[in-house]
């Protein structure tokens, strides 16, 4: 599939007239950049944009560069769109730090593994360069907001949208939100109402959503909520209610903040959370309407839990940790990477712009080489700093054959010392969960998942503890990520035979720990989240009967009595549940 980047002069034609005399430097364009492929143009203004290529109200592009071909799927492409929702929002967007040309840039390192030409990603720093450009900044900033913010005509709505909706960051042709029905949402006012409603769903399930007008996290989730409701169907009834217009509902739920929700089942409460977590809602949502043995179990800490990944995101001390790689840290990939990651951590994500990513992954590949064992952890922590911007993970993720990923997790295989390099590579393994990408698409191929299986299953034992919670970490997001697909799309990524071999490693590990709550309890919530819903012919269900599994967890009670989940997997889910 062809990609393209499309370039447009926002000035039309009056920079290249005026800039000399205004700027006292020559400025060609002022330029508005969207990459076009596979009949989708999109960019960067109000959030992210599609539209036909061509149609958008920038006039005909002045330039259209070849960038080169990609074979990645639309899915895959829209997955790493999904996940620069957070960069990439309307609020965040500023015409010398943050614009369409940034988007276009990523976006084009992620399709063809190389950025735009850097005559268009300068200019910004061109024009600041300048006495004027600075004292003008807030004024030019200003007056472009109108054509930069503004969305695409409605009639300019593309053939084929690649790009999934998502409330704070996808814009349509129209300039209006996207979702889905939200008629099976009611909104209530008044007990009356309620209690008929809840009656009602005396035979099925329920859900209340406590909101508020003046709440905004609420709002992130409306989609979601509206779009579960239309699922549902009449299998369950979907409530809503403002509190500002309902404070007597509110005061009777002890209603503290929102967004708060409560679920019931066959009129009974079944769990009740806060947050604007639109997987926590997913989740529970989908555990209360699809049945399963384990459904009745008391697990509320377990299935209670966020299915946010546990990540690993502090930069290090970046001269001292460049200074120890020698000469070497004068390599200019590894110059990037140092300024993308200074301006990350000072600026945000917003204002760091991507280095390049194919330079660093092949120096990463070379280092391993290069580089004794005692030294090679700067690299490693190098890159595991920069995986904690989904843009790195992605990009990564979709590498051939995961070649800087897996040239790391095969050496570190082979290794029986070197702690910091094998903590650090453990916690950046962590930190590719910080896309789908790398999960969705790797962790369902043995040859990928199984080094590294072996690989944290070798260090859920090791002595010291740093490494345990960090092999915890990675099998929680492991295990937290099958549990996911399985209670959304009912289908396992991780194949069995792996997940037999991460569970025979966490029943090994739960049983030697011994001094750490805190790795203990990473052991207990991925155990129990590789369990949980599990086909009840799956072979780690067999394996759980065969090592008496339960008694092993139960036996941690003494050595750690404050610890919650010993009881919930311990009892209710091994015991019960198995």
């Amino acid at each position: 599939m062809d990609v393209e980047l499309y370039v447009y002069d926002l000035s039309r034609g009056l920079a290249k007239q005026m800039s000399l005399a205004l700027l006292g430097t020559y400025i060609d364009a002022v330029y508005h950049t969207s990459i076009v492929f596979g009949g989708v143009e999109i960019f960067f203004g109000p959030g992210i944009v599609t539209c036909r290529p061509g149609s958008t109200h920038h006039g005909a592009p002045i330039e259209k560069i070849q960038l080169g071909k990609t074979s990645l799927p639309q899915d895959v492409i829209a997955e790493y769109l999904e996940s620069l929702k957070r960069i990439y929002t309307a609020e965040s967007y500023d015409l010398f730090l943050h614009n369409c040309n940034h988007f276009s840039n990523d976006l084009s390192t992620f399709l063809v593994g190389k950025g735009i030409p850097s005559r268009i990603t300068s200019l910004p720093q061109t024009v600041l360069n300048t006495p004027f450009g600075q004292m003008l900044k807030p004024q030019l900033d200003r007056a472009m907001r109108s054509m930069t913010q503004a969305p695409p005509p409605p009639s300019s709505a593309p053939a084929a949208q690649v790009i999934r909706s998502h409330p704070a960051s996808m814009v349509s042709a129209n300039g209006n939100m996207q979702s889905k029905k939200t008629a099976s949402v009611r909104n209530v006012t008044d007990f009356y109402e309620l209690h008929r409603l809840l009656d009602s769903a005396s035979d099925k399930c329920a859900v209340i959503f406590f909101t508020s007008s003046t709440c905004p996290p609420c709002k992130l989730v409306y989609p979601a909520y509206d779009e579960l409701a239309a699922e549902a169907g009449n299998r369950a009834i979907f409530i809503k209610v403002d509190i500002r217009n309902a404070y007597h509902i509110a005061d009777k739920f002890e209603i503290a903040a929102t967004p708060t929700f409560i679920t019931f089942l066959l009129g009974k409460k079944e769990n009740r959370w806060m947050g604007a977590d639109e997987s926590l809602l997913r989740g529970n949502v989908g555990r209360l309407m699809k049945r399963h043995p384990h459904f009745n179990l008391h697990l509320p800490t377990l299935t209670g839990s966020s299915a946010l990944p546990l990540t690993y995101e502090r930069v290090p001390p970046l001269d001292k940790l460049i200074a120890k790689m020698g000469d070497a840290g004068h390599d200019p990939s590894v110059v990037a990477m140092k300024e993308f990651l200074s301006l990350r951590s000072t600026r945000g994500a917003a204002e760091a712009t991507l280095p390049d990513l194919r330079a660093f992954g092949l120096f990463v590949q070379e280092a391993i080489h290069d580089f004794p064992n005692e030294l090679l952890f700067t690299v490693v922590d190098l890159l595991r700093a920069a995986m904690a911007d989904p843009r790195c993970s992605g990009y990564y993720a979709e590498e051939r054959d995961y070649a800087t990923i897996m040239s790391i997790v095969t050496h570190v295989n082979q290794l029986q010392r070197h702690f910091h390099l094998r903590l650090v590579a453990l916690q950046m393994l962590c930190n590719l969960f910080t896309s789908p990408l790398f999960p969705r698409q790797a962790l369902g191929q043995a040859t990928v998942v199984s080094p590294i299986i072996q690989f944290l299953s070798a260090n859920l034992t090791g002595a010291e503890d740093t490494t345990r919670i960090a092999a915890g970490s990675l099998a929680y997001n492991i295990a937290s990520f099958n549990h996911q697909r399985r209670i959304d799309d009912h289908q396992e990524v991780v194949p069995d035979s792996e997940q037999l071999q991460l569970l025979a490693a966490l029943v090994e590990a739960i049983s030697a720990e011994d001094s750490s709550s805190e790795a203990l309890k990473r052991n207990l919530m991925a155990l129990g989240l590789l369990v949980h819903r599990a086909p009840k012919d799956a072979e780690i269900v067999d394996y759980i009967k065969a090592v008496d599994a339960a008694q092993v967890v139960k036996g941690k009670s003494s050595q750690f009595p404050g610890e919650k989940l010993i009881k919930e997997v311990g009892e209710e889910l091994l015991g019960k549940g198995v």
